[in-house]
């Protein structure tokens, strides 16, 4: 059967269940040595505070004036070192209470006394502990009554990836290259160092962290035991304020009586880790491989100088394959470049498309206006996007070179734009027109009428004009014997005898016609002035025709037409007798009348 304590009541042998003052006391040293961990874990599992503390129930056993069998007495013979007293079973606090009824007053008493004198010596000499909460990384530890660190590397499956391996720190744990040089603490408690080796302690623990990747570490000069396996850092002796700067940081201490505390044994040679040599402080600094050359890094790499080590990189723009160095080609990857991307050793460019060019940014294209930049066209420009394109005005083409501009004939490119002649011009052509003619809207040529702008026949003059000039006719045609009459008519007298065999009249007209005009056409009608009863009128050109160039129609009795059969061609001047035959119904009556018509033809054919 276990052992299973019982709280420790006294009791006195009347049967009174009251408690004295010095069971009152006892009870409570009794509460405050049980409430302790340490007190916890030593007694029996199956024990609790409130089972050791519970009043005793009534005696089953009339005879006996206090159950046994709730009362366990307290083993004062020997004593826990953590200050708990050990408790007897309850079966041997019965039978030694059922011997010994009458002592039990006074054995109880002397018990009490000494488990009091017991309980203030254990509180003397160790305090008590009332918590057994700890900080993430942590956890309690029964034994030592005190927390201690979690090694994640043992509970964590796989902690670290990429070939890193796990180093347990404080509260966690670090994944280092698998090269770091790591200096641990066993939980070994550090004797006391001089203050020179204590320096040359700290700076080989800072390097050996520095080199871990900048673990943490605390400053344990005096004590020096760290709990749990971690990186250990001695900086005591160095000069400077207490700084904590974070939790993977060094604590530097400065003694507060000589703040600038050199170490006393300057001949002291430390031993540095690799990367790390002796300072003139006798404390280990920095190798920089980097600025020393003694790095064996490529002609081709970058070395970076690291805390204790050094490593070798690629310059930007280049990536590592293998031992070597190989140019990144940046425009194969997402479009950097608006346009096009130029690769070059360790870099690249962009460049833009003609009529674009970068923007501030150094990849976007933007267009380039050409007609405000550099106006290359002669006479208009249009800007587009990434180009532009020239123009030009009325009257002129674009050359070859898509710059310039050329004049256009256009008295070439058709004879139909000006009536008489098309002169070029720069950008443009105008019509001109032959004398005695005026351009009319800006191509045809009209007939200029001399005789109502520059009259220069004489008085006895009469001015007739044509197309394309004048002339100037007497304005008495009449030659004898004819005579001129009101009517402006010439006619021969009938006393004349000269007359008899002549046209009794002549009236003179002029009329004028273009050159060329189409044929047959219509020109001129003659017609009787006089009508007699019983007369026929007959119509023939008398003379003027020689070449039958006019052809005469007659259309009525008393009327006949002109008709020009033949083309002509001026400038000339045609004379034509038209005559009419008037001859009455007996034959007894004849006369004559002649229509001299003057035809004037043009030079041109408008």
């Amino acid at each position: 059967m276990p052992n299973v304590p019982f709280s420790a009541w006294g009791s006195s042998v009347s049967g009174n269940r009251g408690r004295g003052p010095l069971e009152q006391g006892a009870r409570t040293q009794l509460r405050s040595a049980l409430s302790r961990p340490a007190c916890r874990a030593w007694l029996s599992p199956c024990a609790s505070l409130s089972s050791l503390l519970r009043p005793p129930s009534p005696s089953p056993f009339p005879s006996l004036s206090s159950p046994p069998a709730a009362a366990p007495l307290l083993d004062l013979a020997s004593s826990d070192p953590r200050g708990c007293p050990p408790l007897r079973s309850p079966l041997a606090a019965w039978a030694w209470s059922a011997a010994r009824p009458r002592r039990f007053t006074m054995l109880k008493e002397l018990f009490l006394t000494m488990l009091i004198l017991a309980l203030v010596k254990s509180q003397d000499t160790e305090e008590t502990i009332t918590y057994t909460q700890c900080t993430d990384g942590y956890e309690w530890d029964p034994v030592r009554q005190q927390c201690k660190d979690i090694d994640e590397c043992d509970i964590v499956p796989d902690a670290c990836k990429g070939g890193m391996k796990c180093v347990n720190h404080y509260g966690g744990y670090l994944c280092l290259p698998k090269t770091a040089q790591i200096i641990v603490n066993n939980e070994q408690p550090q004797q006391e160092t001089p203050a020179s080796e204590n320096v040359g302690a700290a700076a080989n623990a800072a390097a050996a962290s520095g080199t871990a990747g900048g673990v943490a570490a605390s400053g344990m000069a005096t004590s020096g035991a760290m709990p749990g396996g971690g990186f250990v850092a001695s900086a005591t002796a160095v000069a400077g304020p207490e700084v904590q700067t974070g939790r993977n940081n060094f604590v530097i201490r400065r003694n507060p009586a000589d703040p600038q505390r050199i170490p006393s044994n300057p001949s002291h040679r430390i031993q540095c880790t690799t990367g790390y040599e002796q300072s003139d402080h006798n404390i280990c600094q920095d190798i920089d491989e980097c600025a020393a050359g003694t790095h064996n890094c490529r002609a081709d790499q970058v070395c970076i100088n690291l805390r204790g080590s050094f490593a070798c990189q690629c310059p930007p723009g280049y990536q590592k394959r293998g031992d070597q160095c190989v140019d990144i080609d940046e425009c194969t990857m997402p479009p950097y470049c608006h346009q096009r991307c130029v690769n070059t050793p360790g870099s690249f460019y962009c460049q833009c498309s003609p009529g674009f060019q970068l923007a501030a940014n150094n990849y976007t294209c933007v267009d380039i206006n050409e007609c405000d930049a550099s106006n290359q066209c002669a006479q208009q420009c249009y800007n587009i996007l990434g180009s532009f394109i020239c123009q030009c005005n009325q009257g002129y083409e674009l050359s070859s070179d898509r710059l310039s501009c050329e004049d256009i004939d256009e008295c070439r490119t058709s004879s139909y734009l000006c009536q008489y002649q098309c002169v070029n011009e720069p950008g443009k052509f105008s019509c001109m027109c032959p004398q005695g003619y005026q351009v009319v809207r800006g191509r045809t040529c009209q007939d200029i009428n001399e005789c109502e702008t520059t009259n220069e026949c004489r008085e006895d003059e009469m001015c007739w004009n044509y197309h394309g000039g004048f002339r100037c006719y007497p304005r008495n045609p009449c030659q004898d014997p004819y005579v001129l009459t009101p009517e402006n008519r010439c006619v021969c007298p009938v006393a004349n005898a000269v007359c008899r065999e002549l046209p009794q009249s002549i009236v003179y007209k002029y009329m004028s016609i273009r050159s060329d005009r189409s044929v047959p056409s219509d020109i001129f009608q003659i017609q009787a002035t006089t009508i007699y009863a019983n007369t026929i009128n007959t119509f023939q050109i008398k003379s003027g025709n020689e070449n039958g160039e006019f052809y005469l129609r007659q259309i009525s009795p008393v009327s006949a037409m002109l008709v020009l059969v033949k083309s002509l061609s001026g400038p000339r001047e045609y004379i034509v007798d038209l005559e009419m035959l008037t001859v009455n119904s007996i034959g007894t009556f004849r006369t004559s009348s002649v229509l001299r018509l003057t035809i004037i033809v043009g030079p041109f054919s408008f």
